[in-house]
């Protein structure tokens, strides 16, 4: 069975959400942080996995469920965190990151199955990558790929092509990072804890 990870920095004003704050304070942004993160982690726990490890910058707070293994991310640019964050898990592996809220079990589960690729792709629809799942994890796969521009999704999904790698997608994904994000995401999964603060900040914010 594979592990799961989660890659997330913790939800403290100021350092997460940033881009958030054109139209919530930066507390209000960190609620958000902090409701994505636990709809992430409720989805992680729903899911059956070998372990599922929070690879977390910052503190653990109350908002972390029990069933999660914590460890810090290491130093470095955001590809040496995530192929860190790989060896921690010692074998196949699906990484995902703390801005999909609207992330489900049965994707997740889907990710972790390698019984017919080498490779899980969770294409974000601004260039990026939601989801990344390694049956062979591999430093060098990561290493090296631009982050956080609007390719970065691209050159990754063709590090893996060109290491001979069979490669399956799971399906495109919206990141948290704008309002409009925001908006759409909690408009998209209205049951989750993160649409309901959405619509509450909102209520107040017009």
């Amino acid at each position: 069975m594979s592990t799961l990870l989660v890659i997330a920095k913790a939800p403290v004003a100021g350092r997460v959400k940033t881009r958030l704050t054109s139209r919530f304070t930066p507390d209000q942004a960190a609620e958000l942080a902090c409701a994505a993160l636990r709809d992430t982690l409720a989805a992680v726990l729903a899911t059956p996995a070998r372990r599922r490890i929070l690879v977390l910058d910052g503190q653990a707070g109350p908002w972390l469920p029990d069933g999660i293994d914590v460890r810090p991310q290491c130093a470095g640019t955001l590809d040496v965190r995530l192929a860190a964050a790989f060896d921690l898990a010692g074998g196949p592996a699906l990484l995902i990151g703390m801005d999909t809220p609207q992330v489900t079990p049965e994707l997740l589960r889907q990710g972790l199955d390698f019984t017919d690729t080498d490779a899980w792709f969770g294409p974000a629809d601004d260039g990026g990558f939601w989801a990344l799942g390694l049956a062979d994890p591999d430093p060098d796969l990561l290493c090296g790929v631009p982050m956080s521009v609007p390719d970065t999704g691209a050159v990754q999904r063709r590090r893996l092509i060109s290491a001979g790698l069979t490669v399956r997608d799971l399906p495109e994904l919206c990141d948290v990072d704008t309002p409009q994000d925001a908006a759409r995401v909690a408009a998209a999964a209205p049951a989750t804890r993160f649409a309901a603060l959405h619509a509450g900040l909102c209520a107040v914010t017009r």
